[in-house]
C-alpha cells in the first residue's frame, strides 16, 4: 500500500461544523427554557413530539432519554417476559439486544441480507417459533429493511414488530417513513445521529393510541396520575433542553438529509472502479446514509493506510451481537450467522456528514486508489 503525500485531513464527522451553523437558533431556544423554568416535561418537549410525530407520519411519539429506552419501553408495551423469544438480527449496535435481556426474555439472531445488510426475511421465518412474541427489525446504516415480506410474516402469526430506527430518521420504504410501519418505531438521538441531540436522547413511535399512552406512562414512573402507580416505572423522561436542540434541529433534518444523498452520490461516482464494495442502491425508498459503508477484504491495514494519508474510517460493527462474550450462553458460535460475520470483518464506515466539504468524496477515492 502506497504512503505517498496526505489527501486530507477529511475527519470522520465534525459535529464543531453542524454546531457553528445553528448557534444562532439554538441559544434562544435554549434561553427560552432556560427562563421557563420547566426543565423536565416541560413544552418543548411536547413540541418536539407532535412535530417528531408529524415528521414520521404517525399520530403519536414519546419522547425518552435515549434510544435504549424506547426500545426497552416498546418491549414493556407488549408484554414481552421470560420465557419470550424476541427475534433480531447481530449486525447492529449491542443496544438492539439489551432491552430483551432487561425483561427477561432470549433474543434469537438472523442473519442479515447480503445486499441491505438488514434482517433477512427467508432467516426470519426460519427463526419463528410458538415462543416468538415481538420482532426487532433494525433499520441499519440509513435504509428501511424490506419490511412488506417481513410484515407479512409478522402478520400472518399474529407478532408484532418493533423498528429499530436508530440510523433512520427520515428513511422510506415505499413511501412510508421509518418507524411508521412496524406497531412501534424507536429512535435514538445520540450525537453523532441524523438528528442528535447535544447528549442523550430518544423516542417511540406509534399509530397505536393505548400503546402511546402506556408508554408516556411507563416512562414517568408508571404515574396512572400524580402519586399513583399502577405497574413498575421507569424514570426515562427526555429533559426539555434537550428537547429544545431537537426542535431546532428538526427544522434542519431535511436539508441535511439532501446533502447526505448527494455526497453519498459523489462517492458512489468516485469509487467506481475502485478496490472497495460499495453500499448496494436502495431499489425500493430513500436511504438517508447515517453512515457509507465500504468493504474491503484487508479492512485492517486499509484503515491505517487511509489514517496515514488524513482520512479518518470507523467500524461499525466489528464484533456481532451473536459473538458477544455476554450472549455466549446462548450457544452462538463462529460460523453461526455467516453474513453478519462477514460483513463485520470487511466493514468500512467512510466519512459522511453534511456539512463535509463536496470535494471531500473525491479526495477520499483518491486516497483509497492510493491504498489499493
Amino acid at each position: 500500500m502506497s504512503d505517498r503525500g496526505a489527501v486530507g485531513p477529511v475527519p470522520f464527522f465534525d459535529l464543531k461544523r453542524q454546531y457553528a451553523g445553528l448557534r444562532a437558533e439554538l441559544l434562544p431556544a435554549l434561553e427560552a427554557v432556560l427562563a421557563d423554568g420547566r426543565y423536565v416535561a416541560g413544552p418543548a418537549v411536547t413540541d418536539f413530539e407532535e412535530a417528531f410525530a408529524a415528521y414520521c407520519r404517525v399520530p403519536h411519539c414519546i419522547a425518552v432519554n435515549t434510544g435504549t429506552s424506547a426500545l426497552h419501553l416498546a418491549l414493556l408495551c407488549l408484554d414481552v417476559g421470560p420465557g419470550d423469544e424476541v427475534v433480531t438480527v447481530a449486525h447492529s449496535f449491542i443496544a438492539t439486544a439489551w432491552p430483551i435481556l432487561y425483561e427477561g426474555a432470549t433474543p434469537v439472531f438472523v442473519d442479515v441480507d447480503p445486499r441491505r445488510f438488514t434482517l433477512d426475511p427467508a432467516a426470519l421465518e426460519r427463526a419463528l417459533t410458538p415462543r416468538t412474541k415481538a420482532i426487532v427489525v433494525v433499520h441499519l446504516y440509513g435504509q428501511v429493511a424490506d419490511m412488506d415480506p417481513i410484515m407479512a410474516l409478522a402478520d400472518a402469526r399474529g407478532i408484532p414488530v418493533i423498528e429499530d430506527c436508530a440510523q433512520s430518521h427520515g428513511a422510506e420504504y415505499k413511501g412510508r417513513r421509518a418507524g411508521s410501519i412496524g406497531r412501534l418505531g424507536c429512535f435514538s438521538f445520540y450525537p453523532s445521529k441524523n438528528l442528535g441531540t447535544y447528549g442523550e436522547g430518544g423516542a417511540v413511535t406509534t399509530g397505536d393510541a393505548a400503546l402511546a399512552e402506556r408508554c408516556r406512562r411507563l416512562r414517568d414512573h408508571a404515574q396512572q396520575e400524580r402519586y399513583l402507580h399502577t405497574e413498575v416505572g421507569y424514570n426515562y423522561r427526555l429533559n426539555s433542553l434537550q428537547a429544545a436542540i431537537l426542535g431546532v434541529k428538526l427544522r434542519h433534518l431535511e436539508a441535511w438529509t439532501e446533502a447526505r444523498i448527494r455526497l453519498a452520490g459523489e462517492y458512489d461516482r468516485a469509487l467506481a472502479g475502485a478496490p472497495v464494495t460499495v453500499p448496494a442502491p436502495c431499489p425500493d425508498g430513500r436511504h438517508v446514509y447515517y453512515l457509507y459503508v465500504v468493504r474491503h477484504p484487508r479492512r485492517d491495514e486499509f484503515r491505517r493506510a487511509l489514517e496515514d494519508l488524513g482520512v479518518e474510517t470507523a467500524v461499525h460493527y466489528p464484533i456481532p451481537i451473536h459473538l458477544q462474550p455476554v450472549f455466549r450462553k446462548l450457544g452462538f458460535r463462529e460460523g453461526s450467522l455467516p453474513v453478519t460475520e462477514e460483513i463485520s470483518r470487511t466493514c468500512v464506515s467512510l466519512p459522511l456528514y453534511p456539512e463535509m466539504p463536496p470535494d471531500a468524496p473525491q479526495r477520499v477515492a483518491e486516497a483509497i486508489r492510493r491504498v489499493g
